[in-house]
């Protein structure tokens, strides 16, 4: 039987596995130790990652490892965008890319994409790049020009399609602009898939623990099977129970205390990194975090591990000012509302 965690045992664990607090990790490490960060809003992955970087670490310390090449966006599991490593993103596609082609054959047919549209889409696009990186309404024109038309979503479905082949990633950002550019991918295949696989089961784990198997499958979106062969080979994996439920964490367990009061930006890991999320966020939490259930994730206020509502910025910042405004839904004890006021006061991240 594994060691035995209550539900705010577990919170408080995940609040420091997942560096809600800060760290002193520069963003570049951060990312790699997390594997990969979910990234389909850039504002929002640029200030997940600043939060959780050494003290002082700005959205444009975050862009500066963009542009150095030590961070990348892609389509690393599904058709959804994550920041994450160059290396970690050629052992996610080595794992995930035939699955994901295979997924989207029905998508492709349905926007017109045969394998010849799709092959002259990739050679007009490597051929320019040999040249520069492109801004996304740049590929797009080039393909428009080329006769291939992107109009109506067979232009994104083209970009994450070659993405997931592996032949490009969102990388350095516009010097002038605030958008990344579209660049040409080195091979970062792993020379042993296997161990690199058993490297990413384990910082999907030590930065968002504890997790239970379901939460890694869903995320990862790879068989139990493999996932499970490549947990076995990680050698610091530790099983845990929370309230009764198997999870995993990496070590010994090592409690925290009060963990305090902090702002999350939109589509965060804190919610996002599990397939369960009833730890941390009730039902009425998560109906404010995603009104409708209409994909977006709103931004979250967690306090002591409890997400208790979320936040915005004012619309008019010449009126109202530019500190987040905190909606609640939780009922909250007065010393915590006091934490969410100095959180608010220090958000440094725009």
């Amino acid at each position: 039987m594994g060691f035995q965690l209550s539900g705010g045992d577990a919170r408080r664990m995940r609040v420091r596995s997942q560096l809600l607090t800060g760290s002193d990790l520069l963003p570049a490490g951060v990312v790699q130790r997390a594997v990969a960060l979910q990234g389909q809003d850039l504002p929002a992955v640029l200030r997940a990652v600043a939060l959780r970087s050494e003290p002082g670490t700005t959205v444009a310390d975050v862009r500066a490892a963009f542009n150095d090449g030590a961070l990348v966006r892609s389509w690393p599991m599904r058709g959804t965008l994550f920041a994450t490593t160059p290396e970690h993103l050629g052992t996610l596609l080595f794992f995930t890319a035939e699955r994901i082609h295979r997924a989207t054959v029905r998508r492709r047919e349905e926007l017109g994409l045969d394998e010849r549209t799709v092959g002259r889409a990739r050679d007009v696009l490597l051929e320019a790049l040999q040249i520069r990186p492109l801004r996304r309404a740049e590929v797009l024109s080039l393909w428009d020009a080329a006769g291939i038309p992107t109009a109506g979503g067979p232009g994104y479905h083209l970009l994450m399609h070659l993405a997931v082949a592996g032949h490009v990633h969102w990388g350095q950002f516009h010097p002038d602009r605030p958008e990344q550019l579209l660049t040409l991918s080195p091979d970062h295949s792993p020379a042993d898939p296997e161990a690199a696989l058993a490297t990413v089961v384990r910082g999907f784990v030590l930065a968002r623990g504890p997790v239970t198997e379901a939460d890694l499958a869903w995320w990862a979106k790879l068989p139990r099977t493999v996932l499970r062969r490549a947990a076995a080979a990680v050698e610091d994996l530790t099983t845990v129970e929370v309230d009764g439920t198997p999870a995993w964490i990496i070590g010994d367990p090592d409690l925290p205390t009060v963990t305090g009061a902090v702002l999350l930006p939109g589509f965060d890991e804190w919610i996002l990194g599990y397939t369960d999320r009833s730890l941390t966020a009730s039902p009425a939490v998560f109906e404010a975090l995603v009104p409708g259930r209409n994909g977006i994730f709103r931004p979250a206020v967690v306090v002591d591990g409890v997400t208790v509502g979320t936040w915005r910025l004012p619309r008019s910042t010449a009126r109202s000012g530019t500190e987040p405004v905190v909606d609640l839904v939780e009922r909250i004890p007065a010393a915590a509302r006091r934490a969410i006021d100095q959180a608010v006061a220090a958000w440094p991240h725009g």
